[in-house]
């Protein structure tokens, strides 16, 4: 009998695992991602292509956050609406040809509203044509390796040859979250206005209700259409987990909003983020020849972090890799990396630098260096 309780308590302690068909039911497909790591907890037909719709905005906001950051574009500059962009039908902000609004208000109409107007509007902006935009799309999904995606318009209308899997979805909205972290000021938003000092006043509310009620959801993109059903890209953040689910093909949005979050709560009660070694950690002390500071301690970039199983014990060993150094070297400069081993088997990894700037040594103070060596015997 004590045996058994025994047994029965182990099991409750354990991470609950559960099939795609019992957590996502009704969604064609659907995957489960931890964002830092890009470690995938649960898939359900993760690379089937299917229409994905609305959720094709955000490889359009990605090259929107990309031309923002290289400057070529500003928040504040004033685009005027075409007819093309004007005469989008569904989901819409409701432009009017020849009006002038700036990208910041574009942002918000796609992130919050999902706007066809809006992105087709930033499309024409950016590349002159939809048509030219979408290519740089289908550029964009080959540079991060993508496999199963492949747009036809920018804005995730119905079309022939327009697809995308849930695995490629969860990979785009790393890409957003993790290199362009910015997303967040627009995704996060639940309601505000547009034209809000005119007559022409527009009040937005988000599509994804997620934000207003589920704990620590800040995004990221829903879509819907005929051919796509209702389909979510979700993220939300606890302390410093954040969670990626992406579903597919559900029947409703209720039943969308739900599975989602049934996958958010799956991740939640059974992963966690383990910090082996944190950012400015002394990994090792090198010398540097013709350096100002002979000594100098090289420490980690970024936190080496692993996800794991509550309740796993893992036992990780470290392999410190120091490139060739070359003065002068700032704080933030790469010159290696750190492994995390399991199993004599690569978990994670970050790159190493320097904990204060090292320059070349004057010739002054390398000649009386010298010179005093000498003195000292060392030469």
């Amino acid at each position: 009998m004590k045996n058994k309780l025994f047994i029965l308590l182990l099991l409750l302690l354990l991470p609950f695992r559960v099939h795609g068909e019992e957590l996502i039911p009704n969604a064609t497909s659907g995957i489960l991602m931890e964002a830092n790591t890009g470690k995938i907890i649960f898939e359900k037909d993760k690379d089937k292509q299917v229409s994905i719709a609305s959720m094709t905005k955000m490889v359009a906001q990605i090259i929107i956050l990309e031309e923002i950051e290289k400057k070529n574009i500003k928040w504040t500059d004033k685009v005027t609406v075409s007819r093309n962009a004007a005469s989008m039908g569904g989901s819409q902000i409701y432009l009017g040809e020849g009006e002038v609004i700036t990208v910041e208000d574009l942002m918000k109409g796609i992130s919050v509203a999902s706007g066809n107007d809006a992105t087709v509007a930033m499309a024409e902006y950016i590349s002159g044509s939809e048509e030219k935009f979408v290519k740089r799309m289908n550029k964009k999904v080959k540079e991060l390796g993508l496999k199963n995606t492949h747009f036809v318009n920018c804005t995730g209308l119905d079309e022939e040859g327009h697809y995308s899997s849930s695995y490629d979805q969860a990979i785009i909205a790393r890409e957003l979250l993790i290199k362009h972290p910015d997303i967040i000021k627009f995704s996060s938003i639940y309601e505000d206005y547009l034209r809000e000092d005119t007559d022409n006043k527009f009040w937005l509310v988000n599509t994804n209700k997620l934000i207003r009620f589920y704990d620590g959801a800040d995004g990221l993109k829903t879509g819907h259409t005929d051919n796509a059903g209702y389909c979510l890209a979700a993220t939300a953040k606890r302390n410093d987990l954040r969670i990626i689910a992406i579903v597919l093909g559900e029947k409703d949005s209720k039943v969308r909003n739900k599975e989602t979050m049934d996958l958010l709560d799956y991740g939640f009660n059974n992963i966690k983020v383990n910090t082996l070694k944190s950012k400015g950690d002394i990994v090792k002390k090198v010398k540097i020849d013709k350096a100002d500071k002979e000594i100098v301690n090289i420490v980690l970039n970024s936190n080496l972090n692993t996800v794991e199983e509550l309740n796993d014990k893992n036992k990780y060993t470290y392999k410190i890799n120091i490139n060739s150094i070359n003065l002068p070297l700032k704080i933030g400069d790469s010159i290696g990396t750190i492994d995390a081993y399991l199993n004599n088997k690569i978990i994670t990894s970050s790159n190493l630098t320097v904990d204060r700037n090292v320059n070349k040594i004057s010739f002054t103070k390398l000649y009386r260096k010298t010179i005093t060596d000498m003195i000292s015997g060392i030469y």
